[in-house]
């Protein structure tokens, strides 16, 4: 057992990869099982995890069912060596994963809500389309006014304040190029995400809708940890903050740096990345330099990782 300063938190879209669970699902019994649950239940993730290219992963409903398999894959593993943490957090997809780690939703039942998540997003991006851009080196509140300006050509919104520094908005192609202009302007950069559309943001209000009509049908437990939850910063107990936050989530900023700030105010020294790559470690050593920020890595280093967290 960890002691309590230990969080998990769980990578979004765009974290997914080629081949991001072929070592892990090689090296590790708990993935192998976790992944044969999947199956079970309809989703033939094993193979789109470990063959599946870059093109058919950047499919919104391809990547996130693939994405929280694989997390909840290296949930498995750290859990069955005794590794559990005091809090968790996801951004934006992840924050699926983080329920599933806190008890509250059934990994089988995560599958199925994402799934027709991505669905319902892309189906959102194609009838208003749209995109996000990240912003660097300009502070939020310049953002936000760069945002108001820009609307004149469309609607743009912040969508993620991920650090200092790094603020993402999202919003129709027009007003997305005029806040470019603007960032540039102020001397700032400006760099187009690679996603299929306006996420966080309200051209997502159709599938946003439709998303939290299922949320309310939706079986779901008390957490047995609290979770951070995106739109609020906040921590979740309970199983209808669970779903209020599930119904929010779509169309509301994801507040990543408040909510490491709070997990950090709440006695947490030590924040893990489970799941593939590293925009949450390098992240939270923006946001929170005192503490320490770990990525899972790979199979052959878990042994380590967890010895060094223990240490």
């Amino acid at each position: 057992m960890v002691a309590g300063g230990l969080a998990f938190v769980f990578p979004g879209q765009g974290s997914q990869k080629a081949g991001m669970a072929g070592a892990l699902l090689a090296a590790e019994a708990a993935a192998r099982d976790l992944f044969a649950r999947a199956d079970a239940a309809g989703f033939g993730l094993a193979e789109i995890c470990t063959s599946a290219d870059e093109a058919a992963l950047q499919r919104t409903e391809i990547a996130q069912p693939a994405l929280l398999a694989t997390s909840v894959a290296w949930l498995a593993v750290l859990s069955a060596r005794g590794v559990r943490p005091s809090v968790v957090a996801g951004h934006s997809l992840g924050e699926f994963a983080a329920w599933v780690a806190a008890g509250a939703l059934s990994f089988e039942g995560a599958l199925a809500l994402v799934k027709r998540r991505g669905e319902l997003m892309e189906a959102a991006a194609g009838a208003r389309p749209g995109g996000m851009t990240a912003v660097i080196g300009l502070a939020e509140e310049q953002v936000g006014a760069i945002c108001e300006e820009a609307r004149g050509a469309g609607e743009v919104v912040v969508a993620n304040y991920n650090s200092p520094g790094q603020v993402v908005i999202s919003g129709e192609p027009a007003a997305l190029a005029r806040a470019a202009e603007l960032v540039k302007a102020a001397k700032g950069r400006a760099i187009p995400l690679r996603v299929s559309g306006a996420f966080h943001s309200p051209l997502m209000e159709a599938a946003a809708a439709e998303f939290a009509a299922l949320a309310a049908e939706l079986p779901l437990q008390q957490p047995a940890i609290p979770v951070v939850a995106n739109a609020t910063a906040e921590a979740v107990t309970t199983a209808e903050g669970v779903r209020e936050a599930m119904s929010r989530q779509m169309i509301s900023p994801v507040h990543w740096a408040r909510s490491v700030e709070v997990m950090v105010a709440g006695g947490v020294t030590t924040f893990l990345e489970v799941g593939p790559g590293q925009v949450l470690t390098k992240l939270i050593e923006r946001i929170a330099p005192a503490a320490r920020a770990r990525a899972v890595g790979g199979p052959e280093e878990v042994d380590r990782l967890i010895e060094e967290i223990r240490g």
